[in-house]
C-alpha cells in the first residue's frame, strides 16, 4: 500500500516529522525524525540504531502516527533492510539532507538494518 499523492508530497516536503509510537498497552511517545520519499515510497531510519526508543516501540507495535505540518497520518511500518531499499533510502537522504548535520550518521552501514518503509494504515 502507498500513500495518496498529497500525503506523499507532504512527507517529501517535510524536513522533519514527529513519529508517535507506543508499546502495546503503553503511553504514546513522540520523537522527531527524518523521513525520505523515493518514488512512491516513504521511509524512515533510526540514526541511533536499534536502541532508539521510537524504533524499539515501532518494532513491537508497527502501527504509528506520523505528524507533519499539522496533519496526522496513520501509518504502518514495515522492515525494509533489503539492499535495494537501503540504497534507495541512502540516495533519498543524500538528495534531501546534503549539508545538514546528521547526514553522515544516517549513512553508516551499522544502522541500515533499521530502515523501515512507511505505509498508510
Amino acid at each position: 500500500m502507498r500513500f495518496e499523492a498529497d500525503a506523499l508530497a507532504l512527507l517529501a516536503a517535510s524536513e522533519e516529522i514527529e513519529i508517535e509510537t507506543a508499546i502495546p498497552g503503553g503511553p504514546a511517545h513522540r520523537t522527531i525524525i527524518w523521513v525520505m520519499v523515493e518514488g512512491d515510497d516513504a521511509f524512515v531510519r533510526s540514526v541511533n540504531g536499534s536502541t532508539a526508543r521510537w524504533y524499539r516501540e515501532a518494532v513491537a507495535n508497527p502501527t504509528v502516527t506520523i505528524h507533519a505540518d499539522g496533519r496526522a497520518l496513520s501509518a504502518q511500518l514495515v522492515a525494509a533492510p533489503d539492499t535495494e531499499s537501503v540504497q534507495r533510502v541512502n540516495d533519498a537522504l543524500r538528495a534531501k539532507y546534503t549539508g545538514i548535520t546528521g547526514l553522515r550518521e544516517m549513512l553508516e552501514p551499522d544502522i541500515f538494518p533499521t530502515t523501515l518503509r512507511v505505509e498508510p494504515a
